[in-house]
């Protein structure tokens, strides 16, 4: 399992929001059936690297359908194969090391 930080960012300066457009891609990721969250600076996906990537074109390949002339898109991968990983496991690891440090 691997986890996908993603942003993905039309930059045709016809809007001054982004929320819309953001929530049009958060439609997509549902429709996906993949875990994810909405975060401040973008959205955390967990799948499989193949679906991760799948789903990273077609988010970037939406924002073209509508209009958008120009779209930026920021992606990393974190995948693991050496045991399952979830969304939150990373923080929940930093979480438990503070509190033993206390």
């Amino acid at each position: 399992m691997a986890l996908m930080d993603i942003a993905v960012i039309p930059l045709d300066g016809s809007s001054k929001g982004l929320s819309a457009r953001v929530a049009e891609l958060e439609d997509i990721l549902r429709d996906s059936g993949l875990d994810y969250r909405l975060h401040d600076m973008g959205t955390t996906v967990s799948g499989s690297a193949a679906e991760l990537f799948a789903v990273a074109e077609k988010l970037h390949g939406h924002l073209f359908t509508t209009g958008t002339r120009r779209v930026y898109t920021v992606m990393k991968i974190d995948d693991r194969r050496d045991r399952e990983v979830s969304i939150g496991d990373k923080v929940a690891s930093v979480q438990r090391e503070m509190n033993r440090q206390g």
